[in-house]
């Protein structure tokens, strides 16, 4: 298969059935999905059965304990069970639009991972956003978020369909290239030579880590924030704190500042 599809949730069913059905009317479908699930109840696994006819390969469903916070484990964990050679990283609250893993395949390149961004709506339209609106592509359509109670403002080029425009978005846009767990990709072989995510970092720019290590490695990176497209639904965060940030940004400011490539807590731990 071309490509590895790793999608984090936990205990979001309502958000993972959308982002599945937008993953079901892909333009590529030489793709598999694997679930990195940190923890949740067992209506996750009876979501995933209901989709498990809708792709060409079977689901993988990675799941560990629920221990608190444990993205990276999970992540890691799910990397090892993955079958292709390059992986695509996003969330089970973030709808792709028909094109995401053709786009993340076309713009693929070895020495680089591809930097993506999202589009995010408020808690109304993203509960307003049903099966039909995704396979239909409605929620990607600027006519139909404003009718649904949407306020356009200048972000909202991101959902151009331009190929020119897009290109010229991604060229002039000033967003650093960053690892962006909702929506990135990379060769497999460049994860695991930095042992992967980081088990000692907890909500608050885990991903970010990453990409720093990889940069660390002599990787190079590609902005594709408006050709690779999702739309972000909202929900609480009631897994973040200062003292965690706090800790998190230590850690990235001693990585950075070393030079550190490969951590000690991370993929080969398993």
């Amino acid at each position: 298969m071309k490509v590895s599809v790793i999608i984090t949730t936990y205990n979001a069913v309502e958000w993972l059935q959308k982002v599945l059905v937008g993953f079901s009317v892909q333009t590529e479908c030489d793709f598999e999905i694997v679930i990195a699930d940190d923890g949740s109840t067992s209506e996750t696994k009876e979501l995933l059965s209901l989709f498990s006819s809708k792709f060409k390969y079977p689901i993988i469903h990675v799941w560990q304990e629920d221990n608190g916070f444990q993205k990276s484990k999970i992540l890691n964990k799910a990397i090892l069970k993955s079958n292709s050679d390059y992986l695509l990283f996003t969330d089970g609250d973030c709808i792709p639009r028909k094109d995401f893993v053709e786009m993340h395949l076309k713009h693929q390149e070895k020495g680089y991972f591809l930097s993506g961004g999202y589009f995010k709506l408020p808690l109304s339209v993203s509960n307003n956003i049903s099966e039909s609106n995704i396979i239909n592509q409605d929620c990607f359509r600027l006519k139909w978020l404003k009718l649904n109670g949407f306020t356009l403002n200048f972000k909202s080029i991101k959902l151009t369909k331009n190929l020119f425009l897009s290109q010229f978005m991604n060229w002039i846009t000033p967003t650093k290239r960053s690892w962006n767990g909702h929506n990135s990709s990379g060769y497999k072989s460049d994860i695991i030579a930095v042992n992967g995510f980081n088990h000692d970092m907890q909500y608050g720019g885990l991903d970010r880590e990453l990409g720093e290590r990889l940069f660390n490695n002599g990787l190079l990176s590609k902005q594709i924030r408006y050709s690779a497209i999702c739309v972000h639904l909202d929900h609480a965060r009631g897994y973040s704190s200062p003292e965690i940030w706090k800790k998190n940004n230590a850690i990235r400011s001693f990585n950075r500042k070393n030079k550190i490539i490969k951590i000690e807590n991370g993929i080969d731990s398993f």
